[in-house]
């Protein structure tokens, strides 16, 4: 055989190795890539009112969901705690220390072992009945919604809940079940910042104390460009270690409530 033949057999044989390696691999490939999923979206008109229903339920849902941060906010002891802990951080005058997040984290801690009483009546009372479909969905709403109208309505103060029923232009009610929830929601809410306000007043006396008399002693000794802030903060820490600060304001937090 001759060079040129060689060199041509060799050149057909190497074209039928790569065809035929390329067909083995890629269908070796498919077979051992897992299936991937299609996902199709159909936009309709439907002759079933359920399938209305289901729909509607979705989008219920949906709402709660997103509204669920406000709730939270609005309907607890977030409010009281997160602004007492927010005047606390300015009565020490320690600037970014604890950090937000520390905080935000604490208040929700806090709150969910304030009103663990009351989810869990709420989940007694309504969840659970509705989950084994016992109750409507109305009704569960409508069960679910009273620990926590008992529970504003125990924080509440009576001059706030006037002043929105007056707002509204609501005749005057013969009892709390009279008033309707969307009253009550701000009327708990100003209340809550009023008490809170009352709380962070309290916690910033002795800590102005100990402000105007390293102010005083500073000014009498002449040492008129040193900032008080700064002399005041290590016994502003010092005062708060010594009487365990942080467990004396969670106290009286929590039992602010009972």
């Amino acid at each position: 055989m001759s060079i040129k033949k060689k060199g041509t057999v060799t050149i057909v044989a190497l074209a039928l190795g790569i065809l035929f390696y390329c067909a083995f691999y890629t269908g070796w490939a498919r077979a051992a890539s897992p299936p991937v999923p299609g996902i199709s979206l159909n936009v309709g008109t439907s002759n079933n009112p359920q399938d209305v229903s289901q729909s509607l339920q979705i989008l219920l849902m949906l709402t709660v969901l997103s509204l669920a941060p406000a709730i939270l906010i609005m309907m607890t002891s977030f409010i009281r705690i997160i602004v007492v802990l927010s005047f606390l951080r300015s009565a020490l005058a320690t600037q970014q220390m604890p950090p937000n997040q520390v905080l935000v984290g604490l208040a929700l801690f806090l709150t969910f072992f304030i009103m663990a009483p009351t989810f869990q009546q709420v989940n007694t009372v309504a969840v659970q009945p509705y989950l084994q479909g016992q109750v409507t969905q109305a009704e569960a709403f409508q069960r679910g919604m009273e620990p926590l109208r008992s529970f504003m309505f125990k924080q509440t103060r009576q001059e706030d809940l006037a002043l929105f029923m007056s707002l509204s232009n609501l005749p005057k009610p013969n009892s709390y079940v009279d008033i309707p929830t969307y009253v009550v929601i701000p009327a708990f809410a100003i209340s809550e910042l009023k008490t809170a306000f009352e709380i962070g007043f309290i916690l910033f006396v002795p800590f102005l104390i100990i402000d105007m008399v390293v102010a005083s002693t500073l000014m009498s000794m002449g040492m008129m460009m040193l900032p008080p802030m700064m002399i005041s903060l290590p016994f502003k820490l010092l005062l708060f270690i010594m009487v365990d600060g942080w467990a004396l304001v969670v106290k009286s937090l929590v039992l602010s409530f009972h």
